[in-house]
């Protein structure tokens, strides 16, 4: 039904409705295969009630594109996932992926409920970025429960207010290197915590891939990860500090049948790393080291360019969908 006496959305809403669309049928089929192998009774009441909110938002967007007589996106449907193939991951890597996915979500809800023009619109965000965080803590104090939540190094408590009077406060290359403030020890084991997740992801869609060309991308995303990791964890070292995550390759099984298709995979790391950039550039705003700014900014050059390899084989492929854009005035004055 046609949205009547009204001022039509604008790009601001319709643009990241879209983009939710696609992650969250990628999201919604990954935990509909999880949930033929789950035996961890608490991890599958978790996927079950990630899949409810799932389902219930995907069926709020398509009602709001048909409504707004706007084409509702392809996404991901069931012909992307074999439900008959075997385990690739374990219950704890499950249990970590969805506590991921939420930070996800949580980020991708609150960037658009700041720029939505349309109240209906702004509304449904908020909703929805209230049950994410829900979920995140649901998740948070599940791995508390089952001994795998990897808490952040302590820091002496601070007695007295001080302020900084010397240079070294900036240093990083060269000097004497203060150590690490609060937040910049956060970003790193926040940063540690998702590159062991998704070289643990990337290892087993490496096993799985059915293209040749597909499987190679997997491989050099593999490597990327398992290099990030060392790089966070031999700055906290240089403190003294723990390791903010471990490898999580051992949660991944040795099957090599494929539960999803290359273009779901493919998409998925892609949300990856865009998430990744998004974070390394915040770190780099909360980061006044300077040593530790170009290591973020080394990165997100290396992810980067990593990302745009994974569009080009979606591109050749025909998988890429294509989001809501502009007119093209040029094309159209011919």
């Amino acid at each position: 039904m046609k949205r009547t006496n009204s001022v039509a959305l604008t790009s601001s809403d319709i643009s990241p409705l879209w983009d939710m669309y696609q992650s969250e049928t990628i999201i919604k089929w990954g935990i509909v295969y999880f949930l033929q192998h789950v035996e961890d009774n608490a991890i599958q009441q978790l996927l079950k009630e990630t899949l409810i909110l799932v389902e219930k938002n995907l069926s709020h967007m398509e009602d709001i594109f048909q409504k707004e007589s706007f084409q509702i996106p392809f996404g991901f449907t069931e012909e992307d996932v074999h439900l008959q193939a075997p385990r690739l991951f374990s219950d704890i890597l499950y249990l970590e992926y969805i506590y991921n996915m939420t930070f996800f979500m949580m980020s991708m809800y609150s960037f658009a409920f700041s720029v939505a023009d349309h109240k209906e619109i702004s509304d449904y965000y908020a909703i929805n970025l209230k049950a994410a965080i829900k979920l995140n803590k649901q998740a948070k104090e599940l791995e508390k429960e089952k001994g795998i939540y990897i808490r952040s190094p302590r820091i002496p408590r601070q007695e007295k207010v001080a302020f900084v009077r010397d240079q070294n406060y900036l240093a990083g290359w060269f000097g004497e290197r203060r150590p690490l403030l609060g937040m910049e020890i956060t970003n790193l084991v926040f940063h540690s915590k998702r590159n062991a997740l998704g070289h643990a992801v990337i290892t087993g869609f490496s096993q799985v891939a059915q293209s040749k060309e597909v499987r190679r991308f997997f491989e050099k995303g593999r490597d990327i990860s398992g290099k990030h990791l060392e790089v966070f964890t031999s700055i906290l070292h240089e403190d003294f500090l723990s390791d903010g995550a471990l490898l999580m390759t051992s949660e991944v099984t040795d099957i090599k049948i494929a539960p999803f298709s290359d273009r779901l995979m493919i998409t998925f790391v892609a949300n990856l790393i865009a998430s990744s950039i998004g974070q390394y550039g915040f770190s780099i705003s909360t980061s006044p080291r300077h040593d530790l700014s170009l290591q973020y900014s080394r990165l997100m050059a290396e992810v980067g360019k990593y990302a745009n390899e994974g569009l080009k084989i979606l591109i050749r492929h025909g998988w890429l969908e294509q989001p809501p854009m502009a007119a093209n005035r040029n094309d159209l004055a011919k």
